[in-house]
């Protein structure tokens, strides 16, 4: 039986549409495991720095049921061990589990530790020279990219007098860089490849998606506290906490309590630190706001888009004359993630035993077309010395000249602060000047 051609007509057409619904009928993509999406990333250098904000984020975690998780660029395995003899990697293990107990006493579940080494100095060059810079900023992307963070807390990325620990300042460098680096698909690409099929061993592609962070708050170790006020928003630790019937500074005090290789406070001591407010500096924020607002200010679950940072730009031509070694890698560093305004918080400084030894680089930038000869002249307080003395350097065109100092303290000037300077002239020019404020303490980290 042969049917009309009318018929016929619609029967191809019904198949057609039946097809068609069929085709645009794909299985829905994964979305991102919803188990370690996080409000707040804190990215520190060591078990125990989160003790740092520990009243502040306990309270989020009660009250506003704030989701946290924490990001160690080390394992500790460098510190001294108050309970025991075990150290290196033996005391990394016992660190990396008094970590864990003491985020779970108020609330922290998930922590990672990436693979750095714990370093006992100031410089965080040095830090991010014995991580591998790129292969700790690749962790630590990827672990943004797992968490999606609306906010990130870090250590300051800046040198200054106390505790001053480069591990702490390198955490402080990746955690910026990667704010600024997880929502851009370049970089580190096979991390948000899709794997070929999921369901099978032996994929590259990791799965991920970029992700952009709103805000980025730092805290610091520094020992004078003057240049936070107005620059970012500061939390009282004595609030009740409903559930323990306790203040949160006590909360703070009792996850301390965890870290008993780390424990050689004072009981008085460990009653000053946490009861002491919770200061953050605005790093920056891309859902607006200002410095002292409220850090969830402006915060939604909405996701947005890549914001691209400055980067590095090159020098104008001309003569300089600047610090060198950590400090010049800040200035370059703050320009080009827009947060130079650390860089105003206060003056470059530094810290040295009585009586000991004091390292300053400088450096001079010729980025002109012919070479220079620079003078440098020193001002330094009575008593004080340096090697090699300044004299007269021959810069080539478009080069620069480091400078190591060794700057020798005197005794004389034990618990005070000094001031040292350097000129540089060049053709009869003012080339610039350096100055660099000195604390004069016992007891401080080696440079």
């Amino acid at each position: 039986m042969r049917l009309p051609v009318c018929v016929m007509a619609v029967i191809i057409l019904i198949a057609g549409c039946i097809a068609a619904s069929q085709a645009q009928q794909a299985t829905a993509y994964p979305p991102p495991d919803e188990r370690y999406k996080v409000d707040i990333l804190e990215i520190v250098g060591h078990p125990d720095d989160d003790i740092e904000v520990a009243a502040y984020v306990a309270k989020l975690i009660e009250q506003q049921h704030k989701k946290v998780a924490v990001v160690y660029t080390t394992r500790g395995n460098s510190g001294g061990n108050a309970a025991g003899p075990e150290q290196a990697n033996a005391l990394a293990d016992i660190r990396e589990m008094e970590a864990r107990h003491s985020l779970a006493s108020y609330g922290i579940t998930n922590a990672w530790f990436i693979h750095g080494s714990d370093s006992p100095g100031a410089d965080v060059l040095r830090s991010l020279e014995l991580w591998g810079h790129g292969q700790a900023l690749e962790e630590v992307v990827r672990l943004v990219r797992i968490t999606r963070p609306e906010v990130i807390l870090t250590w300051m990325p800046n040198y200054v007098v106390g505790e001053n620990h480069e591990d702490h300042q390198g955490a402080g460098v990746l955690a910026t860089e990667a704010f600024d680096l997880a929502a851009n698909p370049l970089a580190f690409p096979e991390q948000i490849e899709a794997p070929r099929d999921r369901f099978t061993i032996s994929n590259y592609g990791e799965g991920l998606r970029p992700w952009q962070p709103k805000k980025i708050y730092y805290f610091s170790d520094a020992i004078h506290f003057d240049f936070f006020k107005g620059n970012g928003p500061e939390y009282a630790t004595g609030d009740l906490s409903p559930q323990r019937k306790q203040p949160y500074s006590r909360v703070a005090a009792e996850a301390w309590g965890q870290y008993k290789t780390q424990n050689d406070f004072t009981d008085a001591q460990l009653k000053e630190f946490t009861e002491m407010p919770v200061r953050f500096i605005f790093g920056k924020s891309l859902v607006g706001g200002n410095a002292t607002s409220d850090i969830f200010e402006g915060i939604s679950s909405t996701p947005i888009g890549y914001s691209r940072a400055r980067g590095y730009e090159p020098p104008a031509a001309g003569l300089t004359f600047e610090l060198g070694g950590p400090w010049r890698f800040y200035r370059q560093f703050w320009q080009a993630h827009n947060i130079e305004h650390l860089g105003k918080l206060f003056s470059p400084e530094a810290q040295v035993a009585p009586g000991e030894t004091l390292w300053v680089p400088l450096i001079i930038r010729n980025d002109t077309d012919s070479p220079k000869q620079v003078t440098l002249h020193a001002v330094l307080p009575t008593g004080w010395s340096e090697k090699p003395e300044t004299a007269n350097y021959n810069v080539s065109a478009h080069d620069s000249y480091p400078i190591q100092l060794k700057v020798s303290s005197s005794a004389a000037h034990k618990d005070s602060w000094q001031t040292l300077t350097w000129t540089a002239e060049s053709g009869g020019q003012n080339a610039g000047s350096v100055t660099l404020r000195v604390d004069v303490v016992s007891n401080g980290l080696p440079q």
